[in-house]
């Protein structure tokens, strides 16, 4: 007789809505040489109440000790990640098209006031001065023909540099800020799944 085995591979972070209850499809992908993997899928995994209040972290061993009691003679290996994170979606709220212009006049601002900072900390215009007398020998105050070309390809050099106008993308590569993004995610989803997960919590009892 043939083993019963199944293979499952957890998600690693899925969003859903209050008081849903997640199921095995829910946060993993099933496969295997049974007959009744949709069956399985629907097992009940985990009733989201409002004590989860924005997210929870369900561990691959309290997947195991479901299945374990649901399908005693099913033999399971767990591939991949350990722990799926549940962001719990709150009632969608639309955005407010003045906080939106704050928030960009004010990145706007801040934006302008740091790069005038670093010029004046360098002392650029001294520079262009002094770039356009070793050019033409002559002492002008305003070099705008050296002045304008360089305005201009500081923009160009910060939009190749994010390599993103508006929504639209130069290439595959990510941005720097895309990069620091990503690690502030990783390792925000590790402190979810540490501080999160009911295994790592002091038992109190």
């Amino acid at each position: 007789m043939q083993e019963e085995k199944v293979y499952i591979r957890l998600k690693k972070k899925i969003a859903v809505k209050k008081q849903h209850l997640l199921t095995l499809k829910d946060i993993a992908f099933v496969t295997g040489n049974i007959d009744y993997i949709e069956q399985l899928e629907t097992l009940k995994i985990y009733q989201i109440t409002e004590e989860d209040k924005n997210v929870s972290v369900i561990d691959g061993f309290q997947l195991l000790d479901k299945l374990v009691e649901s399908y005693p003679f099913l033999t399971v290996e767990l591939l991949g990640a350990n722990q799926v994170i549940v962001e719990i979606k709150k009632s969608d709220k639309k955005a407010n098209f003045f906080l939106i212009l704050l928030i960009w006049l004010l990145l706007c601002i801040g934006s302008a006031m740091a790069i005038m900072n670093f010029h004046y900390d360098v002392s650029m215009e001294e520079v262009h001065q002094g770039l356009y007398y070793l050019l033409t020998g002559e002492q002008k105050d305003k070099p705008l023909w050296i002045q304008i070309p360089y305005s201009i390809g500081l923009g160009l050099g910060m939009i190749l540099f994010f390599n993103h106008i508006f929504k639209k993308r130069f290439n595959e590569e990510p941005s720097p800020l895309e990069v620091e993004m990503f690690n502030y995610q990783q390792d925000l989803d590790h402190y979810l799944i540490y501080h999160e997960n009911v295994l790592n919590k002091p038992d109190d009892s």
